[in-house]
C-alpha cells in the first residue's frame, strides 16, 4: 500500500526535536550559564517534553556536551590535522586555533562548566574521552608518527608524551587563568616540544 504523501515522517520529527533540544541547550548556557540551566528550561525552549530529552540523554551535562560537539562540528567541519610536510607549521596552525578557541569567552563559559561535569560524572567522562579527547589525541599522534617516520622527530620520540606536551600547557593555562592564550604562546609551546623531540 502506497504511503500517503502528507503522512508525517517520525524520523524527521525526531531529528527536528533533537536539533531543537541541542540549539536550546546551547542558547541557554550562553545566556544564563550552565548552573542555571535545567532540563525543564531546555524542554520548554525546544518545545518538547522532558521525557523526550531523557529518551536520548541521561543528564543535563550530556545534553550540553552534545550541543557543544554539534556546534564545534559545524564550525570546524570535523577533526583533522594538516599535513603540509612542515611539522612545525602544521602544529603551529593547530595550536593557534586551539588557543584562540580557549580564549573565546563564548567557549570559556561552556568549556569550564563541561570540565566540571566531566570530572564528577564517570559516564560523561567516558563520552568525552571516546567522542572528543581520544580522537583529537589520535589524529595528533598520527601526524607526529608521520613526522617521526620522515625523520623530523627523533626515532625514539615518545608520541604519547609529545601529544601531552603540546596540548597540556594550553589547557593548564586556560584552566587556571595564568596568562594570555594567543598565537605567540602557541608558537612557544610548539618550539619547546620540537626542541625537545626534534630529529
Amino acid at each position: 500500500m502506497a504511503r500517503q504523501q502528507n503522512a508525517p515522517d517520525p524520523s524527521r520529527r525526531s531529528e527536528q526535536s533533537r536539533t531543537a533540544i541541542l540549539t536550546a541547550a546551547a542558547g541557554l548556557v550562553a545566556e544564563i550559564g550552565f548552573g542555571k540551566v535545567t532540563i525543564e528550561k531546555i524542554a520548554a525552549r525546544a518545545g518538547v517534553g522532558k521525557q523526550t530529552i531523557y529518551r536520548w540523554w541521561p543528564s543535563k551535562g550530556a545534553v550540553v556536551f552534545d550541543a557543544f560537539l554539534a556546534a564545534n562540528e559545524n564550525a570546524s567541519g570535523g577533526l583533522a590535522l594538516p599535513d603540509t610536510g612542515d611539522l612545525g607549521a602544521d602544529l603551529r596552525t593547530v595550536l593557534r586555533l586551539t588557543a584562540l578557541e580557549l580564549d573565546d569567552p563564548a567557549f570559556d563559559r561552556t568549556g569550564r562548566a563541561l570540565t566540571a561535569e566531566v570530572l564528577t560524572d564517570p559516564d560523561l567522562l567516558r563520552e568525552y574521552r571516546q567522542r572528543l579527547l581520544d580522537p583529537l589525541l589520535e589524529v595528533t599522534r598520527d601526524r607526529l608518527r608521520a613526522a617521526r617516520d620522515a625523520g623530523q622527530l627523533r626515532a625514539d620520540a615518545d608520541l604519547d608524551l609529545a601529544v601531552e606536551l603540546l596540548y597540556g600547557p594550553l589547557y593548564y593555562r586556560w584552566l587556571h587563568g595564568l596568562g594570555p592564550l594567543d598565537a605567540g604562546y602557541a608558537d612557544q609551546v610548539v618550539a619547546a616540544v620540537l626542541g625537545a623531540l626534534g630529529g
